[in-house]
Order: C-alpha cells, then sequence, then structure tokens
C-alpha cells in the first residue's frame, strides 16, 4: 500500500492512547477507532466552523464506514487526519485516517455523511453559507 503524506490533510490531531483503550492482546480495540475519529470530527468543526451556536445545532453522523490496514499497538504514536470532501445542501463527507505519526502508516480509512439538525425545530437543515465558506477556504476549495 502506498504511503500518503499530510499535504492532503489540513487537520491533523495527534491522538493519545489510554490505558483502557489496549485489550488483553495488546492492541486498541477496532471500536475505540471510532472514538479517535469523532474526537478528532469535533475538534475539526472547532477549528474550521467558528460561529456554530451548539445550544441550536447539532451535527449528526448518517452514514459511517471504516476499513482497518493494521493493527494499532499501546505503545504506538498515533494522529487523526481530518478532510472534507464534499458539502453538499445539507451533508457534508468527511474522510480521515489514523496513522502513526513515527513511519506514516495509514492504520485505519473512515468515510462518514453528517447532517446538519436543527435541535429548535427538530429537522434538518441546509449548511449556512458562513460555515460551507469557512469549510471551502479551510480546505483550499476554489
Amino acid at each position: 500500500m502506498a504511503q500518503e503524506l499530510n499535504k492532503d490533510y489540513r487537520h491533523v490531531l495527534p491522538i493519545q492512547i489510554r490505558f483502557n483503550d489496549v485489550d488483553k492482546f495488546g492492541h486498541v480495540n477496532n471500536t475505540i477507532y471510532f472514538q479517535f475519529y469523532d474526537t478528532a470530527k469535533t475538534e475539526y468543526f472547532a477549528s474550521v466552523c467558528k460561529n456554530v451556536d451548539w445550544e441550536r445545532v447539532a451535527i449528526v453522523v448518517v452514514k459511517i464506514e471504516s476499513e482497518f490496514f493494521s493493527q494499532i499497538k499501546g505503545a504506538d504514536h498515533i494522529a487523526a487526519r481530518t478532510r472534507a470532501v464534499k458539502v453538499g445542501n445539507k451533508s457534508l463527507h468527511l474522510e480521515q485516517d489514523i496513522i502513526d505519526v513515527d513511519t506514516n502508516e495509514i492504520k485505519c480509512r473512515c468515510f462518514s455523511i453528517m447532517v446538519l439538525y436543527d435541535l429548535v425545530n427538530h429537522q434538518s437543515m441546509a449548511f449556512p453559507d458562513e460555515w460551507r465558506q469557512d469549510i471551502y477556504r479551510y480546505e483550499g476549495i476554489e
């Protein structure tokens, strides 16, 4: 498998592996990877979309897929990379992966589709133009 560099990912978040993330076999359980991705998504939105009223708006995962390439061990140094690959009217498509920061080996890759949800009116909502522009600017999309 060809190695990727961080050049395509502007958002890279170091992840600390906790003691209870590691199972009795010495590797991170695959269910924990989704917690790593959630942590990185949260930081991505906090970094990119500055004016979000989280009391009124939620970002909900409606589809998620993951491919596991190599195990993560408890002593590994890892980071989660996140990028927006498509912004629809009401949806955002994210690609994420977890890499070993010492070797740049991709351990796992995740694709997710997320929608905005209006917590007041209890319905999906369109992406505000301000957020769309923030994401385009951050990702270098013309």
